[in-house]
C-alpha cells in the first residue's frame, strides 16, 4: 500500500524508517525482558554483589544475553513456532498476574479499593489540564501502537479469513487491554499499600513489585512468565496499560524491511541477524544512555517518526485516490506508469514526510513545545497528511483512467 503514495521504489523508504524504529524498540524490549530473568537469578542466588559495566552487573549481562539468544532462536524456528509460543505466553502472563493480584489483595485487605481511587490522583491537575493530560497519555499509547499499525499487513496476511482477523484484533486489543489495565491498576495500588505503606512514589515495575513479595518461588515463576510475555507479547516493564509485541512487532518487520532493501544480498534470515546485532547494542546502552532520556520521551520520539507515514498513507488512499488503485501498475516499472514518479520515487511524498517528521520530533525535544510532547504522533500524522495533500492535490488520481478490470476499489489499507 506504500507504492501508490511513495512510488514503486520509494515504498522502500517507509519500510526503512519502520525498520529503524523497530530495531530501537527491539533493543529496548530485550533489555526489559532481561530484568525479569535477572529477578529470577537474584531470587535464587541471594542477589550477589558484582561489578557493573554500562549500568548492568554480571547477572544483568548474563540475563540480557540469555534473552537475546532466546529471541534469535525463536526467530530461526519460523512463524509457526513463534505463533505457538505466543499462544502459550499470552495466557501465562495473565495467570501469573492474577495470582499476584490475589496475593497482594489478601495482604492489603480493605485498604486496596480506596488506594485504587487515589493512587494516581492529583489535586493540582483539574479541568482542562486534566483533559489535556489524558489526551497526552492517549497520544503516547497511539505512538506505541503505531509501529504495529504500519506493519499490520505483515501479519494479517497469515489470517485464513477476514473474520478471524477481526476476532483476533478485537480480543487481542480492546478486551485484552481492558483486562490488563484492570490487573495493572489493582496490583500497583495494592503494592503501594502493602509494600510502601501508602507513601512515596508507587512501584510501577512488575519485577520490582514481585521482588517485594519475598517469595523465591513466586519471584522465579513470575520472572519466567514476565520474560515470556516481554519476549512474546511484551508485558511492558512499566505497568503502562499497553500491550505490544517484541518478536512480532520489532524483530520480524525489520528483517522483512532489510531484505526488501537488497533482496539479492539480504535474505529474511540475514535481515533478522542484522536486527539482532544492532538491537543488542541498543539494548545494552539502555541503562547508561537511553533510560536517562525517559520512557515517554523515547516512545514519543519513535512515534513521531512513524506518524507522518501513516498520515500520508491515509490521505493518499482515501482523499487523493478515493480508494481507487490500479493493481497492475503497483508492480510496473514502466516510466509512464502512475506510480513511477521520478525514477520510481515520489519525491513530493518524501518531502511531506520529512517536514512533518521534523516538527513532530521537535515537539518532543524542544522545551518551548513541551506541552505538545504527548501529542507528537497525532501532530505528525495530521501534518504528514496535510502536507501530502498540498503537494499532491494537483496530481492525477492513480487509476482514474483505468478500467474496472485493472482498478481496485479496495478495502482499507491494512
Amino acid at each position: 500500500m506504500a507504492r501508490p503514495s511513495r512510488g514503486v521504489l520509494g515504498a522502500r523508504f517507509p519500510a526503512m524508517v519502520r525498520g529503524v524504529v523497530a530495531i530501537f524498540w527491539y533493543g529496548a524490549q530485550t533489555y526489559f525482558a532481561s530484568t525479569a530473568v535477572a529477578l529470577a537469578f537474584n531470587a535464587a542466588l541471594g542477589s550477589p554483589q558484582t561489578g557493573s559495566f554500562l549500568g548492568l552487573d554480571a547477572i544483568g549481562w548474563v540475563s540480557y544475553v540469555i534473552v537475546a539468544l532466546i529471541q534469535v532462536w525463536l526467530f530461526t524456528r519460523g512463524i509457526g513456532t513463534i505463533a505457538k509460543f505466543l499462544n502459550f505466553a499470552g495466557p501465562a502472563v495473565y495467570v501469573v498476574m492474577t495470582v499476584l493480584l490475589i496475593v497482594i489483595w489478601v495482604r492489603a485487605g480493605s485498604d486496596l479499593l480506596p488506594a485504587v481511587g487515589t493512587i494516581f490522583s492529583n489535586q493540582d491537575v483539574t479541568g482542562w489540564a486534566a483533559i489535556s493530560a489524558f489526551v497526552g497519555v492517549v497520544g503516547t499509547m497511539v505512538a506505541y501502537f503505531a509501529a504495529v499499525i504500519i506493519n499490520f499487513g505483515d501479519f494479517s496476511r497469515f489470517s485464513k479469513t477476514e473474520r478471524s482477523m477481526r476476532i483476533g484484533n478485537f480480543t487481542g486489543l480492546p478486551i485484552s487491554l481492558a483486562f490488563f489495565t484492570f490487573l495493572s491498576l489493582f496490583i500497583t495500588a495494592g503494592a503501594y499499600v502493602v509494600f510502601q505503606g501508602g507513601t512515596g512514589e508507587p512501584l510501577d515495575n512488575p519485577t520490582d513489585i514481585v521482588a517485594q513479595t519475598e517469595s523465591v518461588i513466586l519471584a522465579i515463576v513470575a520472572a519466567i512468565t514476565f520474560l515470556l510475555a516481554t519476549v512474546g507479547i511484551n508485558l511492558v516493564a512499566n505497568f503502562i496499560p499497553t500491550v505490544g509485541i517484541n518478536l512480532v512487532a520489532n524483530f520480524i518487520p525489520p528483517a522483512y524491511d532489510l531484505a526488501n532493501l537488497a533482496p539479492q544480498k539480504i535474505s529474511f534470515r540475514t535481515g533478522g541477524y542484522i536486527t539482532a546485532v544492532i538491537g543488542f547494542i541498543i539494548g545494552a546502552l539502555w541503562v547508561a544512555v537511553i533510560e536517562q532520556i525517559g520512557l515517554p520521551t523515547f516512545v514519543d520520539t519513535l512515534g513521531a517518526l512513524l506518524a507522518p507515514l501513516y498520515g500520508v498513507l491515509i490521505v493518499d488512499y482515501y482523499i487523493i485516490r478515493r480508494s481507487q488503485i490500479s493493481t497492475p501498475d503497483l508492480f510496473s516499472m514502466d516510466p509512464a506508469g502512475p506510480y513511477y514518479y521520478t525514477r520510481g520515487w515520489n519525491l513530493r511524498a518524501i518531502a511531506a514526510f520529512g517536514v512533518a517528521a521534523i516538527f513532530a520530533v521537535l515537539t518532543v525535544w524542544v522545551p518551548a513545545l513541551a506541552g505538545l510532547a504527548g501529542f507528537a504522533w497525532i501532530i505528525g500524522a495530521a501534518l504528514g497528511g496535510l502536507f501530502h495533500w498540498l503537494v499532491m492535490r494537483g496530481q492525477a488520481t492513480a487509476g482514474a483512467q483505468s478500467t474496472q478490470q485493472t482498478t481496485t476499489p479496495a478495502a482499507a489499507p491494512r
